[in-house]
């Protein structure tokens, strides 16, 4: 005789959001249910206690991501970095971005014995040139972002009109565009003032470029230490970019490319940089970030060495293949929370990017140096709350080894450079919370 399945939960009631409020209020014996249990985020977000399905109006879709493992190097030699990136493909780096500073890079020394079928190739351009555009494989990726540059340094690379009119005709070349939000973050923008500004970023761009010819769209993003928001905040980067390209009939394949924050990084106790990395790491894979670019512990203060490279690789290979992050397919679908804060998230983000647009769009902002103002009000808001406690760096405001002693071992200024130069706008300074009290304390040691 055959047996009818049962359903697990079958003889269990189901129980709406409103009976588990009305329970929880009950147990709180008169204590008001916002003020104790609801938390009151930056971005405007409150976060409840519970998140039920009946709260949730649709799911966002976020189709299974394979990610890579990923390494950059900057080329300055040709041999040198091609031996490098042969290495760290034999130690399982499964993507390489090669950053090239200038068009005497030869990219044919640099690519020597890399097999482009079995490994992802990028190059990240820090010039504009037609020609040697020409001279990348068809199937190395090609990043250039002319806005990011102006936002970073304050100057285009050449001009306005010389700029956007390469980004135009380079697209022929690449079938691709690309945007750079990392700067936003590492400044100290909200969640949502980063999508946002990487909304109207990209529309920009998608102003600038014939839609049609575009393949791809790159979304370089730089991962904090709010673990569930970020893996959100990818989320939402996905949502409000399906939206913006149908606006313009695109149809081309969002990446993102993502890498831990420097915000947060600290050169006291700097093996803590490990931890932080790690979840960080954790926060995109689960985001759906397609390639990660893990930042080395000590790379604030350390020139690049092997071992750092090889542990922050290792990291992500510990992620992959025995923690099974490979294995698992989109782990956050079903997380009634991660998804209340996608819609939140993109939807706080939508009405930044429309103000942005209704006051002449993104660059203009910067010109007026609106974006850089509100980016400030945040960094501000959290250097004060690092300040006075209310953010902890364990090992640097909280819990720090006295013995410690940095003076001897910087390899690099690990602070931020004022060199007075001329710039056509104000440039949005990236600063690590840390800086200040770093600076002090090695005055001390």
């Amino acid at each position: 005789m055959q047996q009818k399945t049962k359903l697990l939960f079958s003889d269990f009631e189901s129980a709406s959001s409103k009976a588990w409020k009305q329970k929880i209020q009950v147990d709180l014996k008169g204590a008001d249910y916002n003020n104790t249990l609801i938390w009151n985020t930056n971005e405007g977000i409150d976060v409840r206690p519970f998140y039920h399905q009946d709260q949730i109006k649709k799911t966002t879709l976020i189709q299974p991501q394979k990610w890579l493992v990923g390494q950059i190097i900057f080329v300055q030699n040709e041999d040198a970095s091609n031996k490098k990136a042969v290495d760290a493909i034999e130690r399982g780096a499964e993507s390489i971005k090669f950053i090239i500073p200038n068009k005497e890079i030869s990219v044919s020394e640099t690519l020597q014995n890399i097999d482009l079928e079995t490994v992802n190739i990028q190059f990240e351009l820090q010039f504009l040139n037609l020609d040697y555009l020409a001279k990348i494989p068809a199937k190395a990726e090609i990043q250039i972002d002319p806005i990011g540059n102006l936002a970073k340094s304050g100057n285009w690379f050449n001009s306005l009109e010389t700029d956007l009119n390469f980004l135009k005709s380079s697209t022929t070349t690449t079938k691709s565009i690309t945007v750079d939000t990392t700067t936003y973050q590492n400044a100290g923008a909200l969640i949502v003032q980063q999508l946002a500004y990487g909304l109207a970023h990209l529309n920009e761009t998608f102003n600038t470029v014939d839609c049609s010819q575009l393949k791809t769209v790159y979304f370089k993003v730089a991962v904090g230490t709010n673990y569930f928001f970020e893996i959100a905040k990818l989320r939402a980067f996905r949502v409000l970019f399906n939206t913006l390209a149908s606006e313009y009939n695109c149809v081309a394949t969002l990446k993102i490319h993502a890498t831990p924050t420097k915000r947060n990084k600290t050169i006291y106790d700097y093996n803590t940089n490990m931890l932080r990395t790690t979840t960080e790491c954790m926060s995109a894979i689960l985001g759906s970030a397609n390639t990660i670019f893990n930042l080395p512990y000590d790379a604030i203060y350390h020139k690049n060495n092997e071992f750092g490279e090889r542990i922050a690789r290792n990291q992500l290979l510990i992620l992959k293949k025995e923690s099974y992050f490979d294995a698992v397919k989109n782990a956050s679908d079903g997380s009634y929370y991660i998804e209340s804060l996608t819609h939140q998230l993109a939807e706080k983000a939508l009405t930044i990017f429309k103000d942005i647009e209704a006051n002449g769009g993104f660059i203009q902002q910067l010109k007026a140096n609106t974006i850089q103002k509100k980016i400030k009000e945040n960094a501000t808001k959290e250097q004060s709350d690092f300040d006075s406690g209310k953010i902890t760096l364990l090992g640097t405001n909280k819990h720090p080894n006295k013995n410690d002693k940095m003076k001897h071992d910087l390899e690099l200024f690990p602070f931020v450079k004022i060199n007075p130069r001329k710039t056509l706008i104000q440039p949005i300074i990236e600063k690590r919370l840390a800086e200040t009290l770093e600076q002090n304390r090695l005055k001390t040691e």
